[in-house]
């Protein structure tokens, strides 16, 4: 099949719900996407910072090899041994959550968190309070549940009326955060690093007040770590430098090293409100999954690898520093260890259409914000030909 004709069958046959260029993805080695042309790709993107081991990390494709040799699929009908170890290295890594329910994917990790939220309030206050607060630049996912706590018009707009029961205050207001936080408020949902939004960072006072305005109301706080958990920012969580314990916390993307899981972690007071039959996936936690999920997380969490990712993101922010010291273009620079944003002065679509041309993948979080997501093993090398390339794309767009 020749590129041309890959190309018009998507275009033909696949629901049109993405704008993708020209080109067409054939492998991957490393840090690196190459197409079909064997044209090299440097990838600031890890499939939207998915793929947080790069391509062909030996040690998830040898997980890969096993599982596939097991049982694929048993649905949550039984038990099976991947993934009660998988639940267990979740939460021996992650203090003051107890218990994990499996999913599939963050969006369908929020969904869950919404119900379990509103389980937990008529279990424990009665009727009435089911409000949740978000804030603005949020982004939860696509469902209608966590499109209904997506702040960004442009995705609830055309789907409206959404879910009810939704109140959005200004993230980093604390003031304004407080002023929302009513008795009838049953759960409130924060990015500690937003990813859509355009990458801003949650202060420590902020998710500090939120959580004593939480505990004040009975509402739990939910901390949606989807895109900026499992070693993103330099932590094996975003929150932790917050000193801040969230009651529930949603993770996902990174989670299966490019194959689709989801889990939401609970404090034990929350999924002691949740009873056989109110939630279910006949797909989710699978033994497949969970095994290759499991290799996945154990290279994450290790403490060399985590400060590997705090040296090369602090390298990333220092090289950003200093070009955005050389250029008028760079408004802003956000995020923290390898999830960077940077506000420019133009069309962030129109750089990333630049990279295309130059060898670069970016991600956009906005009309103005470039998004860098790349693999967790990126290397200060790669930072070097990221600046490099970023320049020249960022010139080629003006």
């Amino acid at each position: 099949m020749t590129i041309d004709e890959s190309i018009e069958h998507e275009q033909h046959y696949i629901v049109q719900t993405y704008v993708r260029p020209g080109f067409v993805i054939e492998r991957g080695d490393g840090c690196y996407l190459y197409d079909t042309n064997g044209r090299q790709y440097l990838d600031c993107v890890a499939g939207i910072a998915v793929n947080a081991l790069g391509y062909g990390d030996p040690d998830v494709t040898a997980a890969i090899q096993a599982a596939a040799g097991g049982v694929l699929h048993l649905s949550n009908l039984y038990h099976s041994k991947p993934a009660g170890a998988l639940a267990r290295m979740l939460i021996e890594a992650t203090p003051g959550l107890d218990r994990v329910f499996f999913c599939n994917s963050g969006t369908e990790a929020i969904e869950g968190a919404i119900k379990f939220s509103r389980r937990h309030a008529i279990d424990t206050h009665g009727p009435g309070k089911h409000t949740i607060v978000a804030f603005s630049g949020s982004f939860h996912g696509r469902t209608i549940g966590a499109v209904s706590i997506t702040a960004r018009e442009k995705y609830r707009q055309p789907f409206e009326p959404v879910m009810p029961g939704v109140r959005f205050a200004t993230f980093n207001d604390i003031d304004g955060a407080l002023a929302a936080i009513d008795d009838d408020v049953c759960a409130v949902v924060v990015e500690p690093v937003q990813g859509e939004g355009g990458l801003s960072v949650a202060t420590d006072a902020f998710l500090a007040a939120l959580r004593a305005r939480c505990d004040a109301t009975g509402a739990l706080l939910v901390f949606d770590e989807i895109q900026c958990g499992v070693g993103r920012t330099g932590t094996l969580w975003a929150h932790e430098p917050s000193g801040v314990t969230p009651d529930i916390m949603t993770v996902a993307k990174p989670l299966g090293g490019g194959l689709p899981i989801g889990a939401i972690l609970v404090r034990e007071r929350v999924a002691a409100t949740i009873h056989a039959g109110d939630h279910g996936s006949t797909f989710a936690g699978g033994p497949f999954i969970t095994t290759v999920a499991g290799a996945v997380f154990r290279k994450l969490s290790a403490p060399g690898f985590l400060a590997h990712v705090r040296e090369v993101g602090d390298y990333l922010g220092e090289s950003l520093d200093e070009l955005a010291s050389h250029r008028d273009d760079i408004v802003e620079l956000r995020g923290r260890g390898l999830m960077r944003g940077i506000q420019i002065r133009g069309d962030a679509a129109a750089v990333r259409e630049a990279g295309h041309h130059h060898g670069l993948l970016l991600a956009t979080a906005g009309e103005d914000v470039l998004r860098l997501v790349p693999p967790l093993t990126f290397a200060r090398h790669h930072v070097d030909e990221a600046i490099g390339l970023l320049r020249t794309s960022l010139d080629a767009a003006r």
